[in-house]
């Protein structure tokens, strides 16, 4: 159908979605160079080609078989770069796993990103979502990144401010960026490393276990514990990890509902807002644990969505659509999904 030699056609996606739902791409492409990435964008019929950009599938929903290309980043590489008097920089390419990019920092003995331990996906994704996790986010420790333009064929170079963070947002997940293809990400990890335990879950951990001044590998070793205990593991069981962003309210509407419900899980913002615990909202209207079909709740967290065998992206969708009307009719918040469906 398509000239270029390296697109395979109605290419399962099961495997390359965390999920595990099953869906086919009309063309698919592993990109593991830049140069196979020009080449295949600099035919026209290629380029024509309605396009998704894939790294490790842990943020999306298929909802059906994908219309045009699916480029699957599979750009590996991570180095150590020269760094300034405060920070060592590292670069790692944008199929990087992102766990195992983080764990290959802590054994160069720099620390910064072992709160961020264990979170499926790819390096190429973390700023698309500025991930984040017990008190940190991928903007704290961010320098800058390398986009593939299609529409120019070229790349450039993006510092923080031109991604445009907020909370698992950025400028990739809007019009002005969603065109744009990250390449490599690099960061600014401090030599003057201090633990980063405001993340009150996180300092009990290490506090139980009688540690007074942990490791950067200490604090990975507990995040990797934590995150074991609460949350599946996309290779047993199908999901996409927190399923529904904490929404935040402002005061006045936090203050009318602690008045309705006293125990209901909020934290201040330094804007003066306040962050809702989505997973306890989901929980408090009973959702922990229940199914509709093959589709369901994890019953150890229900800020995940989890697919117990053979749920189509549909099954998933019409479970979350039931959890949000539930949440909005008992309390007036409208819960946003995490994950993009396509």
């Amino acid at each position: 159908m398509y000239p270029y030699p390296a697109l395979q056609h109605q290419f399962p996606l099961q495997s390359l979605n965390t999920f595990r739902i099953a869906a086919r791409a009309q063309a698919y492409l592993r990109v593991e160079s830049l140069a196979q990435l020009r080449a295949a964008l600099a035919d026209p019929d290629v380029a024509a080609l309605p396009r998704l950009v894939l790294g490790g599938g842990s943020n999306v929903l298929l909802t059906g078989d994908v219309a045009g290309l699916v480029l699957h980043i599979a750009l590996a590489g991570r180095e150590v770069l020269a760094g300034d008097a405060d920070h060592h920089h590292v670069k790692a390419a944008a199929g990087e796993n992102w766990h195992d990019f983080v764990q290959w920092t802590l054994a160069q003995g720099m620390g910064g990103l072992e709160n961020l331990s264990l979170i499926p996906g790819t390096v190429g994704a973390a700023p698309i979502q500025n991930i984040g996790a017990y008190g940190a986010e991928t903007k704290d420790l961010f320098h800058s990144l390398t986009v593939f333009d299609p529409a120019t064929g070229q790349t450039r170079t993006m510092d923080a401010a031109a991604c445009r963070f907020g909370y698992r947002d950025s400028i990739f997940k809007h019009a002005a960026g969603q065109g744009l293809i990250i390449v490599d990400v690099t960061f600014a990890l401090p030599r003057a490393w201090q633990p980063n335990l405001r993340y009150a879950e996180l300092a009990q951990a290490v506090a139980e276990q009688g540690l007074a001044a942990p490791t950067a590998r200490q604090v990975a070793d507990t995040v990797i514990a934590i995150r074991r205990r609460k949350l599946p593991d996309p290779a047993e069981i199908g999901n996409a990890g927190s399923f529904f962003k904490n929404p935040v309210v402002d005061a006045a509407q936090c203050a009318d509902l602690l008045a309705r419900f006293p125990t209901l899980v909020h934290h201040r913002q330094p804007d003066g807002s306040e962050k809702l615990a989505a997973g306890w909202l989901i929980d408090q209207c009973g959702w922990k644990g229940r199914s509709l079909g093959a589709a369901g709740v994890y019953a150890k967290q229900a800020l995940v969505l989890v697919n117990h065998g053979g749920a189509t992206g549909a099954d998933v969708v019409r479970l979350a659509q039931a959890i949000q009307a539930d949440v909005q009719a008992r309390y007036g918040v409208r819960l946003e999904p995490e994950p993009v469906f396509v």
